[in-house]
Formats: structure tokens, C-alpha cells, sequence
């Protein structure tokens, strides 16, 4: 199966040190033995950080999200490190280049792409470009929820959502460079048109990779 990962930068960064990324390395090792994995990892606070510098000189959003992807491009070094010859050496920087690295049979990991485009958005279209059977968003939390689950402990996950629902929660999404929550919206119509099977996930324990491909029930599956 051809499937493509996204990594949430607040995930695999969160504590900045190598475990995480060695968790993730052997967990991807171990799927790449079945799977065709594409990888696309996000940011995190060192990306928002930068930004933050970035704006405080009055920097544009455009310029301030293309300091965004250069630090999504270091995380994705970072995770290639780990996987040692499991992975291709060099980070993509477009989507030509991803499948003309998948060729050789190994894992291809990338981070952003252009400004305006969260790397959820980028594995979406992604998964599209190279026609991938499962899209899995792995965030820092269970699935996706009716309000933030961190700050109001009646939030309501779930289990299943259309295309369209997702769209309509998203539109009053502010969308900033560094701000991205879940999908923006070119990663929700990208799913939208092309109907790929999508489902988020905590991404805290990189087991649940596993139990996602096991057909396990678990976080939200976009329908």
C-alpha cells in the first residue's frame, strides 16, 4: 500500500531531542517492509519561533512562511538521520521530486513546500500526486473535536466526518503562517476531490502508525 504520513512539527519537536525521532524512525522502518511510505513533517515551535522574529520586523506572511518551510525542511533532515539507509538522502522540495525519489524503494520524507500551504495541505496534495490509497495526519491529539479538547473537557470527538463537514469547520479558521490547526483548506478540498481515505491521529505514540494500518479503530476517519 502507498501511504503518506504527516508528522505534526509539534509532535516530533516537542521535547527537541533525538528519541522521538528514533521512535518514529523504527516504527516507519518497520511499515516500510510492507508499505510504500511517503513522509511529510511539520515545523513546531522552532518554526514558529522564527516567524515570530520574522513578523516582529514586519516581514510578510508570504516571507514569513517561507522561513517556515526552510525549518519543516531541517525537521525532515532530522527524521532522515534517524532512519539511517531505510530513508532517501535528500529532503524534496516539490512533488516531481518526491516521486522521482520514491523510485528508490526508499522512505522519501519532505516538509513544506510554498508559502500558504501547511504540510497537512502538502500531504494531501501529495497523496494525490502519487495516487496514494491512505492519508494519516498524526497531531497531538486523538482525532479531531468539536472545540479544543485542551481547553474545554466536554469536547466531542469524531470517529467520522465528511469532506464537506471538515470544510465548514474550517472556514472561520484564521489562516496564518505558523497558525495551522488540523487541515487548512486547500488540504480538505484536495481530500474532498480526490476521495482519499484520511484519518487523524495521536501522533504522541508512533505506534498508533501501526494500529491505523491494522485497521484498528482509532482517531477520526475523514469520509
Amino acid at each position: 500500500m502507498r501511504v503518506v504520513i504527516t508528522i505534526g512539527g509539534s509532535i516530533i519537536m516537542k521535547d527537541e531531542s533525538p528519541e522521538k525521532f528514533q521512535e518514529y524512525a523504527r516504527i516507519l522502518t518497520s511499515l516500510a517492509k510492507e508499505h510504500e511510505i511517503f513522509v511529510v513533517v511539520g515545523g513546531g515551535k522552532p518554526a514558529r519561533n522564527y516567524i515570530k522574529i520574522a513578523r516582529g520586523m514586519g516581514a510578510s506572511e508570504s516571507h514569513c512562511d517561507d522561513i517556515g518551510i526552510e525549518i519543516t525542511r531541517l525537521n525532515a533532515k532530522l527524521l532522515i538521520t534517524a532512519l539511517k539507509g531505510e530513508a532517501y538522502p535528500m529532503v524534496p522540495e516539490n512533488f516531481n521530486e518526491a516521486m522521482e525519489y520514491s523510485t528508490s524503494n526508499k522512505i522519501v520524507v519532505m516538509g513544506g513546500t510554498e508559502p500558504a500551504h501547511s504540510t497537512d495541505a502538502v500531504g494531501a496534495i501529495l497523496a494525490e500526486f502519487v495516487d496514494a490509497e491512505l492519508l494519516i495526519n498524526l497531531t497531538s491529539v486523538d482525532g479531531l473535536y468539536d472545540k479544543d479538547p485542551h481547553q474545554h473537557d466536554d469536547a466531542r470527538m469524531f470517529e467520522e466526518v465528511t469532506a464537506q463537514q471538515m470544510m465548514e469547520f474550517l472556514r472561520e479558521k484564521e489562516v496564518m503562517a505558523g497558525t495551522y490547526e488540523f487541515f487548512d483548506m486547500t488540504a480538505i478540498q484536495m481530500i474532498k476531490r480526490s476521495r482519499i481515505k484520511t484519518i487523524i491521529a495521536n501522533g504522541k505514540a508512533p505506534e498508533n502508525l501501526i494500529k491505523v494500518l491494522n485497521n484498528e479503530k482509532i482517531g477520526t476517519r475523514i469520509i
